[in-house]
């Protein structure tokens, strides 16, 4: 069965724009994975150079609209669709990656589409621009995205004889229940947040206790040497 998801791609801490671009795009377009590149298809960019692309769109989206955000700005998007072993070529794995990203995009963003061959089962990874072609609106993200980013797979999919996804009336339920793991995985991410805040704080205490009590030996042995 194939499996699609998608993966907003943020800046980051630690990292400039163009680092967390070139990053992705190089780890998607290796040349051991894609067969020496032959299965990488470009769409509104190069896929050699899609990463200044990008860039420059972005650049030019902000000269435009005077939109600025910080690291939590989506800068780009990186979908995966996974295959089972035999089910598709891999030409028409980047064939079938291309003709989703068309539709989900609507054809008005850059994309690059890779097609790894590296493990058992071949996979896509589709990263698209953020930006729209005309450098003036970025991409919205849904609230049910992944709900609809299955929709679109399970179209192309249905026209190309590939094996169903499930219905979208069983991902909601599936949407709901990977929302309400979110909730109960961030408030035991805040509990052991505050416990390293606890702990931290008590570890400076400790610290300064053992300065303070270091420069009271010192003082003492200075007081007892001017005796």
């Amino acid at each position: 069965m194939a499996t699609t998801r998608i993966m907003p791609l943020h800046i980051g801490k630690g990292r400039t724009e163009s680092r967390a671009i070139s990053d992705i795009i190089d780890y998607v377009a290796n040349p051991q994975k894609t067969d020496n590149r032959r299965l990488i298809t470009g769409y509104g960019c190069d896929s050699r150079t899609a990463d200044a692309e990008f860039l420059l769109a972005k650049r030019q989206y902000i000269s435009a609209t005077g939109r600025v955000r910080g690291a939590d700005d989506v800068i780009a998007y990186h979908v995966r669709q996974s295959f089972c072993p035999g089910e598709i070529t891999p030409e028409e794995a980047n064939r079938l990656g291309v003709e989703f990203a068309k539709r989900f995009t609507k054809g008005n963003h850059a994309f690059v589409v890779c097609t790894h061959i590296d493990k058992s089962h071949i996979h896509n990874h589709i990263i698209w621009s953020a930006v729209n072609a005309d450098c003036d609106r970025k991409f919205r993200e849904e609230h049910e995205e992944e709900i609809l980013l299955h929709q679109a797979a399970k179209n192309a999919f249905d026209e190309m004889g590939v094996k169903k996804l499930p219905k979208v009336k069983d991902l909601q339920a599936e949407y709901a229940k990977l929302l309400e793991e979110k909730k109960k995985t961030y408030a035991e991410y805040r509990r052991s947040r505050e416990e390293m805040r606890e702990l931290v704080t008590a570890k400076a205490n400790v610290d300064r206790l053992l300065n303070m009590d270091e420069e009271q030996k010192k003082e003492q042995e200075k007081d007892h040497g001017q005796r």
